[in-house]
């Protein structure tokens, strides 16, 4: 998800690569609650962290508690940020209850993006 609002809100201003220490795939519902707020996500992968090891970042953000701790070091990334956020994929919630907590995740991801954008692209 915050592949996809940095996109969204940095426009071309922003190139976002995305991976994670054990992906899975991109989960239906976050594709659905994405797609609430005009984010498309579809198209979207989970490649590991492992693939983006040599490239250099001017920022690497992590997103997830356990993967700031098996998230390996980034030699070329100028800085580091670290904003955990809940995994929102709780097997035993009804339909109805997981997509409410991945609204929630949805909107928090989305605040803190449009405070990095405009942080780190327009200096407000």
């Amino acid at each position: 998800m915050a592949q996809g609002w940095l996109r969204h809100l940095g426009g071309d201003r922003v190139e976002v690569d995305s991976a994670g220490t054990d992906p899975k795939g991109v989960h239906p519902l976050a594709i659905h609650v994405m797609a609430e707020v005009g984010v498309d996500i579809s198209g979207h992968a989970s490649d590991h962290v492992d693939t983006y090891l040599g490239e250099d970042y001017d920022l690497v953000v992590t997103v997830c508690d356990a993967a700031r701790e098996s998230c390996p070091v980034f030699p070329g990334a100028r800085r580091l940020l670290h904003r955990g956020f809940e995994d929102p994929d709780y097997p035993w919630m009804t339909d109805k209850e997981l997509a409410d907590v991945f609204r929630r995740v949805r909107d928090d991801i989305g605040s803190f993006c449009l405070a990095l954008v405009a942080r780190e692209i327009t200096g407000a």
